[in-house]
């Protein structure tokens, strides 16, 4: 501005918001060309599956009023479906992952149980963090031109953690190779990897250490809930004794032995005989 007074400052910070704003619209500013690669199929899909997982990373947005609303109603009902779908193949893979193997070790080498169950869930998630943070992270330097390694597990870690800030989007450079291909295969590794973390995590939580760990948040309330029950029980079981004991009076007519009624009835004569 000190170089170009004629230059005003709100024009020129209008020009630069068009600008970054121009890659919504997949125009390349840099390359002086546009293209529809920014909602073509495969970026549609890595769009869908960004919103679906709640990561979200915000460089692609529905830009009409018709796409807004049908974002909404799109995450409305496909959200809580992926989070059922997410929830039920964790827990299928939990048991010949996680906790057949751990009940094999113990009843083959007699190990506990909890020593075995923290061993497995160590190893279970170095294998997770390798597979999914650090290979990928090296993939990512190679592919992304502008990542160092420590930018590619800045990336993988926000992906896989949901949070999803958006400064590091991989397949955003305009006429990259094979950028189809390598946004599929995006797409398919964060769906995998969201599931291991999830598998992983769910390993943990079911260690005893720290099911002790959370019951020191909820065990009071726990406590004070079950003595309330063991009351409404006790005070249950005292009525229905209470109802069912006789009074004396009820008790004496019971044991009292059975009496024979003399009849009475009628002569045709019109007098009562007994």
């Amino acid at each position: 501005l000190q170089d170009n007074p004629c230059l005003a400052e709100g024009s020129l910070e209008h020009f630069l918001f068009k600008v970054l704003e121009s890659n919504n619209y997949g125009v390349s500013v840099l390359s002086n060309a546009t293209g529809k690669w920014n909602w073509d199929f495969t970026s549609s899909l890595f769009f869908a599956t960004t919103v679906l997982t709640t990561t979200g990373y915000g460089h692609t947005v529905p830009l009409s009023d018709g796409g807004k609303a049908f974002c909404i109603i799109y995450c409305v009902i496909g959200i809580p479906f992926t989070l059922l779908f997410l929830t039920s193949i964790v827990q299928r893979i939990m048991v010949p992952v996680s906790r057949r193997p751990v009940q094999y070790i113990h009843t083959r080498w007699g190990y506990t149980k909890q020593t075995v169950a923290i061993v497995h869930a160590v190893i279970l998630g170095i294998i997770v963090v390798s597979l999914f943070l650090f290979i990928p992270a090296v993939i990512f330097s190679i592919m992304e031109e502008d990542w160092n390694f420590l930018e590619s597990i800045y990336f993988c870690f926000i992906s896989l953690s949901t949070i999803g800030l958006g400064d590091y989007v991989p397949g955003e450079v305009y006429h990259q190779k094979f950028r189809e291909l390598y946004k599929l295969g995006i797409t398919v590794y964060l769906m995998i990897g969201l599931t291991a973390v999830l598998v992983v995590l769910e390993t943990f939580c079911e260690l005893r250490e720290l099911k002790q760990f959370k019951r020191i948040f909820y065990v009071k309330k726990e406590k004070e809930e079950d003595q309330l029950n063991i009351v409404d029980h006790e005070q249950f079981s005292f009525s229905s004794v209470v109802d069912s004991v006789p009074t004396p009076k009820e008790e004496q007519k019971l044991n009292e032995p059975f009496m024979t009624v003399p009849s009475v009835y009628q002569a045709t004569d019109g007098t009562i005989n007994r």
